[in-house]
């Protein structure tokens, strides 16, 4: 809570970074220092009047005059609760947590991914077995030091995590989570679910206080000097927006100076100075206030948010023609377009197939939901453009804590990927009928879309993963083809009014825009181009197809790839057997490329009809291995590629979240003979890994971990490729996965 580091400290009352008990200790002496007056036990009922002349109504019936008030009441008298079966009768079942220390030798589960969830682990798992219960797969919403302290204990095997998951149900003595796996339901001694709050909306409102939505997770409105709408009556902390204890301390100082009458910038203001840099003719207050004004994703932030967001975002100037990002990239920012334009050029080859967006649109969301790389080369329009790039982990943290942000950004990206996917051709206002008609759908692995014989209502633009295609054949199912993200599926029944002709089945955890079928065949007849387009898609569709059903067996290895991650992956290495000499080449390249360590195992893994996937890296979308690394160490390079820093501490959680195994802890190998010294004298293992070292590293060696990096900073790419002297060793990228199987369908029978 005392962060932001950046963040000056204005108040005399002391507050660092320390335990309870010294910051309380602190706080008491303080307040006897200060004098300050302190009521207890003086629950306020109503607040009534204005500036001068307010008057507060206690539960006792006491009424205190006041010439101002300042609401420091946070939103903690407001807890969200769970909404499941058997919690409201569950004893064990709790929302806050006063003292861990109360409770040892307990199995206790915590629920929440927030920074209040992950103290409560910490705090519980000394003495007590913890598991977390988080719904997503990151803890992008806590401090950057609690997320690392949470992933260095389940590093330690301390807490226990159960990612993406949703309480299903709870009964005395056990909680029942949903996840992609299954249901899981723990034993356990208590529950304890930190799931947030919202402010006390009705006494806040019984002051004269004015919300900006009714949205449950709104919060008052406030001026730069924390001032409501209500004269005389100010807001500050978690009401106000800014949850930290040092952020409401800056702001207890503050409002305080302001009602005395003096005159100060807030704590932030040389932070904000700093991002307008590159902005002129603005000052702080009528930039954030044209923010809001021009740009509807931000339109319903709380001020107080807004100025937490800018400081955490850069603010650019790109002159006309300047790239802000090139199609491949993996960076996941999104911008929003202050001024100016912007040209996504949706034609690597051809200049006249663009679509500007305009001041107040954003973009770069997909990076952000899908993980896929961008999509297409967006380049700035005008010589005034001004671009606000926010970073991935605000962003989340908006998304998660803001529903209006998430909505306007959901609908818009709707709109956005119904055109740059399939209707190319037509305009934002053309398709914004056909948006408003689409749902975002979620299935999990396994999960199937439709089936093969259904009506075909609807079709499926896939947003985030990948989908199977299978039709039954000779009573068995037959996969036909693998579809990633930024495709669509479903369109043949619509094209040909016969139910559906295949099965489609989510190959890992997948997200789509679901578009009614009705409203896709009007617009594709009040537009000819794009049902020329989709006719031609359909026929592609059909000839592909036909392709794979006189070859099931293609099929089989698409299966057998989609095992082996490629569903997720972005880069995988495969090995033709039927080429494959056993020289390897690849592995003594690989460790000549990396410090005397390979980082794949050729002859480990599976083979199914002459294709090997060796034990090497995936480079997966999202990451099993990056989302528990307590020190950020491993970062993904703009061309996609996954690699570990030298910020490693071999705490070995890559390691053990990584399901395909290609992640090992490794000391530095001693140092080997030069090659001259090995041909003339025989000394050392020669070329290549010396695995009769693997073991033998002193006790207070240090271990990191290695993996696979594409041979990212070396010019010609992945040397275990480059080194295959009959070419049997490929590295695949999902896009030209099926034409590899195509390719080399012949040689896959048994």
């Amino acid at each position: 809570m005392a962060t932001p580091d950046v963040l000056p400290l204005r108040s005399d009352i002391p507050f660092a970074m320390g335990s309870r008990e010294d910051v309380l200790a602190n706080w008491n002496s303080a307040l006897v220092t200060n004098n300050v007056n302190i009521r207890y036990n003086a629950e306020v009922k109503s607040i009534t009047g204005s500036r001068g002349a307010f008057e507060l109504t206690l539960i006792s019936g006491e009424v205190i005059a006041a010439e101002t008030v300042v609401l420091a009441i946070g939103l903690q008298g407001n807890l969200n609760t769970l909404q499941i079966p058997g919690a409201q009768a569950s004893t064990h079942l709790q929302y806050q947590l006063d003292d861990p220390n109360e409770y040892e030798h307990e199995t206790i589960v915590v629920i929440g991914a927030g920074d209040a969830a992950i103290e409560n682990a910490l705090g519980l798992c000394t003495h007590n077995t913890v598991y977390i219960a988080n719904r997503g797969d990151e803890f992008s919403r806590a401090k950057e030091a609690n997320e690392a302290a949470i992933l260095a204990e389940i590093g330690r095997g301390r807490i226990l995590p159960i990612y993406n998951s949703n309480s299903k149900e709870c009964s005395q003595g056990t909680i029942t989570f949903e996840t992609p796996d299954g249901d899981i339901k723990i034993n356990c001694h208590r529950v304890i679910a930190r799931l947030g709050a919202s402010p006390p909306r009705k006494f806040i409102e019984s002051c004269g206080v004015v919300f900006p939505s009714e949205s449950r997770t709104a919060l008052p409105e406030v001026s730069k000097s924390y001032e409501s709408n209500v004269d005389g009556l100010y807001i500050i902390g978690a009401l106000g927006g800014y949850p930290l204890i040092k952020q409401a301390i800056n702001q207890g100082y503050e409002v305080i100076e302001y009602i005395k009458g003096n005159a100060l910038e807030p704590a932030d203001e040389p932070l904000i100075k700093t991002r307008l840099k590159a902005v002129h003719g603005y000052t702080t207050d009528s930039f954030l206030s044209e923010v809001r004004e021009r740009l509807p994703i931000f339109h319903d932030l709380n001020p107080l948010m807004l100025r937490e967001t800018i400081v955490e975002s850069a603010i650019t100037a790109p002159r006309s023609g300047q790239i802000v990002f090139k199609k491949g990239d993996y960076t996941n920012s999104v911008f929003t377009i202050f001024q100016g334009s912007v040209r996504i050029q949706l034609s690597e080859t051809d200049p006249s197939k663009s679509v500007i967006l305009e001041a107040g649109a954003f973009f770069g969301e997909m990076g952000l939901i899908a993980g896929r790389p961008r999509s297409a080369t967006i380049l700035s329009n005008a010589d005034n453009t001004i671009l606000i790039e926010t970073p991935r982990r605000t962003m989340l943290k908006l998304r998660a804590s803001v529903q209006s942000l998430r909505r306007v950004m959901d609908q818009e990206a709707i709109v956005r990927q119904i055109q740059a996917y399939i209707a190319t051709s037509l305009s934002k206002e053309a398709v914004q009928e056909l948006a408003a008609s689409a749902t975002l759908e979620t299935f999990k692995k396994g999960q199937v879309l439709f089936n093969e014989g259904d009506v075909g209502d609807s079709i499926h633009l896939i947003r985030k993963g990948s989908v199977l295609i299978s039709k039954r054949i000779a009573g068995r199912d037959i996969v036909l083809s693998y579809i990633a993200a930024g495709n669509y599926v479903g369109e043949m029944a619509l094209m040909s009014g016969l139910p559906r002709t295949a099965t489609v089945t989510a190959a890992v955890d997948c997200e789509t825009i679901r578009i009614d079928g009705i409203a896709f065949q009007k617009l594709m007849a009040e537009h000819p181009v794009l049902q020329a387009e989709v006719k031609e898609k359909y026929g592609q569709r059909i000839v592909d197809t036909q392709r794979m059903l006189e070859r099931p067996e293609a099929g089989s290895i698409i299966e057998f790839l989609m095992g082996q991650g490629i569903g997720e992956a972005t880069d995988i290495l495969l090995i033709h057997e039927a080429l494959c000499i056993g020289c390897n080449n690849c592995e003594t390249a690989c460790a000549e490329t990396h410090g005397g360590i390979s980082r794949l195992d050729r002859e480990a893994g599976p083979t199914f009809a002459q294709v090997h996937v060796p034990t090497s890296c995936r480079h997966c979308e999202h990451p099993h291995c990056m989302a528990d690394c307590p020190p950020d160490a491993i970062k993904r390079d703009r061309e996609g590629e996954v690699f570990i820093t030298n910020d490693c501490i071999g705490c070995g959680n890559c390691e053990r979240n990584c399901p395909y195994g290609v992640i090992q802890m490794a000391a530095d190998p001693p140092a080997k003979p030069g090659l001259l010294t090995w041909l003339l004298f025989g000394a050392g293992s020669g070329p290549g890994e010396d695995k009769s070292q693997r073991g033998k590293a002193p006790k207070d060696a240090r271990k990191k971990a290695t993996k696979c990096d594409m041979c990212k900073d070396i010019s010609g790419g992945a040397a275990c490729v480059r080194a295959c002297p009959t070419g049997a060793a490929i590295r695949v990228k999902p896009r030209a996965f099926i034409d590899f199987v195509m390719d080399h369908r012949g040689d896959f029978d048994r």
